[in-house]
Order: structure tokens, then sequence, then C-alpha cells
């Protein structure tokens, strides 16, 4: 905990400062939602196909999805929510003409949530 699931569009992968984007998101999650830092865990998805109403180009997509141990206030997840788009504005940098989106969520983990750690 926490789980932490980045899905991007496949083209901004040469403008998307990953390393960055989580060393600092784990850094906000320990400071916001009181995580340890050994604890935070994130994986990043390409994803290829993005279309956006009716087009079918000039969009990409960044959606992070953060899931955390129950107990957190409302206001924990949405101060922790803006704090992922303000990381996203500063490290994700679409090439020309291409209209960002970026979204976030955070939600509790389900009461089943068990881990394993070994070699």
């Amino acid at each position: 905990m926490p789980q932490i699931t980045v899905d991007y569009s496949d083209h901004l992968a040469d403008g998307f400062d990953r390393p960055a984007f989580a060393r600092d998101l784990h850094t906000a999650v320990v400071e916001i939602a009181a995580a340890r830092p050994p604890a935070c865990k994130t994986r990043f998805r390409r994803t290829g196909d993005v279309v956006v109403g009716t087009d079918l180009a000039g969009h990409a997509l960044v959606h992070v999805h953060i899931a955390l141990l129950a107990g957190r206030a409302d206001e924990t997840k949405a101060r922790l929510t803006e704090t992922v788009l303000d990381l996203l504005r500063q490290y994700v940098k679409p090439a020309g003409g291409v209209t960002l989106h970026t979204s976030a969520e955070v939600r509790d983990l389900d009461p089943s949530y068990r881990k394993s750690e070994g070699e």
C-alpha cells in the first residue's frame, strides 16, 4: 500500500518524465496520506488507442489511480488528487497540437487486500 497505476497515451512516452513523477508522487503520498516510503509502488501502463468524443487524433490521456488502505478522510483524498494533477502538469509535456486530458482518483483498497514480499 499504496498501489498506484498510471495509464498514459503511448505517444506521451518521450514527453513524460515517469521516474521524476513517481519520485515526487511517492513523496506527496507520504506527506499527505501518511504512507511509508517503501510501501509506495507505482506501475506505468501505456495505452495505444485514444478517442475523445469523435476525434481519433490530437488527444492524449493520463489517468492516475491510487488505492490506499481505508481510513483517510475525503479531504485527504481530494488534496492528494489535486497534487497528482499539479505533478502531471509539471512532468507531462505533450507534443505541439495535442490536447492533454489528465485525471486522478484515490480510493480505498478492499478489505480483502493482502500483500506478500519475498525472494
